[in-house]
């Protein structure tokens, strides 16, 4: 046989190096394609839970995911306590709470202790949402920036 010590009918160092390099790197492939399932499946509940919100606080988590989607990408959606969440590393950043299925007067936008805002020694932690203005998307947007930052 090729390849094998005739004398006693096994692999070679060389060739167990190889095999055992190959099933690392088989390892790796199933834990990337393990790991990009489980964050399309994550994203798929998070929009699944905003489709599912009422009109008012659909439309405002949609903007919101659109914008912390675009501000800070490498933020994975997940839910949060049933709510859409924005995480880095399995831990969320940001958040998003709908008034109406939590039974509140109002939505809110929140950041977790993860969120990198600890700069002033004083810093909000969540934000009414009622009915936004493109300024105050605007100061989400900047939230989401800051709150993402990893400087």
């Amino acid at each position: 046989m090729a390849g094998k010590n005739d004398a006693e009918g096994s692999f070679s160092a060389q060739e167990k190096a190889a095999m055992k390099e190959r099933a690392a790197e088989l390892r790796a492939e199933a834990k990337r394609a393990k790991g990009a399932e489980k964050a399309a499946a994550e994203k798929a509940e998070l929009l699944a839970k905003i489709a599912s919100m009422p009109d008012s606080d659909r439309e405002m988590a949609e903007r919101v995911h659109e914008i912390v989607t675009t501000v800070a990408p490498d933020l994975a959606p997940k839910l949060y306590y049933g709510q859409p969440g924005y995480a880095r590393g399995g831990k969320v950043v940001v958040f998003f709470r709908s008034g109406q299925m939590d039974k509140e007067r109002y939505s809110t936008f929140g950041v977790s202790n993860q969120a990198a805002l600890d700069d002033s020694g004083f810093w909000p932690t969540s934000f009414a949402l009622t009915d936004p203005t493109e300024q105050a998307w605007e100061q989400l947007a900047d939230i989401v920036r800051r709150a993402a930052a990893t400087d």
